[in-house]
């Protein structure tokens, strides 16, 4: 898959760091000293971390070294490290006050294996926070599901992109057993952009990245001028010119 590209992921900075805010908002912790970001990409909701908790010593961690290389760049006093959660969390010390992961595990499999494991780097009484994004019945993911499995494109690709996240009743039925408490919540955001064309490089900076990889380059254009035809006719424009652009997420919290 292509490398992940700090410069397109920050594009859209602020409606990618709200969540963070937010799920940093509900966790309740009385003064952590050692908190871990699994998934901290260039290392914006670690620097809302941060904020939240001046006095914690942070962690962030990511697969993607141009992530850690921006994250570094973008905070100096803050420590970051590559590091691949589907394989290597059993690496670090599990003494945790706080794990948190903002918009990460959706691209690591086995959600039944991958949560008791964040749980198991926390302390006793630590909180995991996690949001992920639940936007799969949005028109883009559509547009993007439609189009890799068209007769056109489907030659280019092997299998179509695998989303690991499991229903909320899963997750559910996870913290129920490894959790001594937990809480569940929904979000959708109301993202103001300013033209269709704003969803597509929000998209090439995330869902598309498995696409765009596995085409040869002169087919790139073409490709997504096909999904940009069919933002246009998914997305109609507001009355002051600007595109309104949802994207539910999913939240929880839960204690060790």
């Amino acid at each position: 898959m292509e490398p992940w590209n700090a410069s397109q992921y920050l594009l859209y900075e602020t409606e990618r760091t709200q969540p963070a805010a937010d799920l940093a908002g509900h966790i309740r912790s009385d003064d952590p000293k050692e908190i871990i970001d699994i998934g901290c990409g260039p290392g914006n909701s670690t620097a809302v971390l941060a904020r939240r908790f001046p006095e914690a010593h942070i962690l962030g961690v990511d697969n993607s070294e141009d992530m850690i290389k921006e994250a570094k760049k973008s905070h100096p006093l803050l420590d970051f490290i590559v590091m691949d959660a589907s394989r290597e969390l059993h690496m670090l010390r599990a003494d945790f006050d706080v794990v948190f992961s903002n918009a990460c595990i959706q691209w690591v499999p086995d959600h039944n294996k991958l949560i008791p494991d964040m749980i198991g780097l926390l302390r006793k009484s630590g909180v995991l926070a996690v949001q992920t994004p639940m936007n799969y019945s949005e028109p883009i993911h559509r547009i993007i599901s439609d189009a890799v499995s068209s007769q056109k494109w489907k030659p280019y690709f092997f299998t179509a992109r695998i989303f690991h996240n499991l229903e909320p009743g899963a997750y559910f039925d996870i913290l129920s057993r490894h959790a001594s408490d937990f809480t569940m919540w929904e979000t959708v955001y109301m993202h103001r952009l300013k033209s269709r064309r704003d969803i597509l490089e929000w998209y090439r900076g995330t869902g598309l990245r498995p696409y765009l990889s596995a085409l040869p380059e002169e087919k790139k254009e073409a490709f997504e001028k096909d999904i940009f035809e069919k933002i246009t006719e998914e997305y109609p424009l507001q009355i002051n010119g600007e595109v309104l652009f949802r994207f539910p997420r999913f939240f929880f919290t839960a204690v060790k």
